[in-house]
């Protein structure tokens, strides 16, 4: 099998991370009550409400997570790519490194729950968004590249990816007064 390419692995991995960000994000917002969740005395100290304009724009940000991503997912490229399962490997790095075991004390880390003052409940409420969100990328990534003539995803997934990018844009645009009010 022929090796990815650098533009091939970071363009595919910020598009599909940008989607199921988005979509994921978008769900766990609705069904896990994060309006609420973020509300929480212990927690608005700490993190941005959701109504907040740099919250709204941020699915815009998501393509340089992405593209960083991207880099990691193209060094593991020849322990990766070319296995059936390279995704699960994609995705215990994304878990193990990225979630649990990053260098700070960041939410639903084992850093975070040791010293950040973040309640225990608002951590473990946060694993499902974070599994899932990263289980797909992983998942979908690996699909995609190992797929390039599936030109449905080519087309399906850099839409979907270029329509979240503006109107998250449009969004953050429009908190922040740069864009007139409609009508």
């Amino acid at each position: 099998m022929k090796q990815p390419s650098f533009p091939s692995i970071t363009l595919k991995t910020s598009a599909v991370h940008v989607v199921t960000y988005f979509i994921v994000g978008i769900l766990s917002f609705l069904f896990l009550d994060y309006a609420d969740k973020y509300a929480d005395p212990a927690v608005a100290n700490f993190m941005r409400q959701t109504d907040h304009p740099l919250v709204m724009a941020g699915p815009f940000f998501q393509i340089l997570r992405g593209f960083l991503f991207g880099i990691v997912f193209y060094a593991l490229r020849k322990s990766v790519f070319r296995y059936g399962r390279g995704w699960l490997t994609l995705w215990l790095t994304l878990v193990i490194v990225g979630i649990l075991s990053p260098f700070s004390a960041a939410p639903s880390s084992i850093e975070g729950m040791i010293y950040s003052g973040l309640p225990a409940r608002f951590h473990l409420l946060n694993f499902p968004e974070v599994f899932v969100q990263s289980g797909l990328l992983a998942f979908l990534t690996h699909y995609w590249v190992n797929h390039p003539e599936k030109r449905w995803l080519n087309w399906s997934l850099g839409i979907i990816s270029i329509l979240v990018f503006l109107l998250s844009l449009l969004g953050a645009l429009s908190a922040f007064g740069l864009l007139p009010p409609a009508g």
